[in-house]
């Protein structure tokens, strides 16, 4: 069983890290200082530096756990040989849409709090490691339902794709529906939004090959 300063000392890091979660959703994770942190806590500034070496430390506290769910999640989608390329594509996005609305008052820390581009390899950051997975399995998906291969035009498709998921994410942040009410109401016109845009990829990349 846990001392009472271990206790005590696991209170104060869950209350770090509610602190933390709270303002990043309301400020944005920029904007936020570690003193204000300490201060919704209920703590001086210097017990955070027990805890977190710094801000991008709560920024790998609450990101990580939830990303990794999802960063599985994505893994054993692509990876299942019994479903199509269609078919990972449609689960793929439903499964991204889903998570984000789940999160969407996180939505932001999560994906674009110290971002570095999609198609950089390597970052010092390990949250945006784990965001560059998660795009590659969305350019590998992409690479096989379109038949592109590496290239400045599969990138191109991807980055288009995660505009359009940015696009229904950002319609429905600071909506007080529920997740469960939102996929009953809008997933087919989610999907077809996203079979218009693999149509328009498809046609686009046919013009392109008549004209070479």
């Amino acid at each position: 069983m846990a001392s009472k300063k271990e206790q005590r000392s696991e209170e104060t890091k869950r209350l770090i890290i509610s602190a933390a979660e709270k303002l990043f959703a309301e400020k944005g994770y920029e904007a936020v200082t570690i003193r204000e942190i300490a201060k919704e806590a209920g703590c001086s500034h210097t017990t955070i530096y027990i805890y977190f070496q710094d801000k991008e430390a709560l920024l790998h506290a609450l990101s990580m756990p939830r990303l990794l769910q999802l960063n599985a999640a994505l893994n054993t989608l692509a990876a299942d040989a019994f479903l199509s390329a269609d078919e990972k594509l449609r689960r793929l996005h439903e499964q991204l849409i889903r998570f984000c609305l789940d999160n969407r008052s996180m939505y932001a820390l999560f994906f674009e709090a110290k971002p570095v581009p999609v198609d950089e390899p390597e970052s010092d950051l390990e949250v945006n490691r784990l965001r560059n997975q998660m795009f590659n399995i969305v350019v590998q998906l992409l690479k096989t339902n379109l038949n592109l291969s590496d290239g400045d035009q599969l990138l191109s498709c991807s980055r288009i794709y995660f505009y359009m998921l940015r696009g229904i994410i950002g319609t429905y942040t600071h909506s007080e529906e529920s997740v469960e009410s939102m996929m009953d109401r809008l997933s087919s016109t989610f999907n077809d939004a996203f079979e218009a845009l693999l149509f328009g990829f498809g046609k686009q990349i046919n013009d392109r090959s008549v004209e070479s």
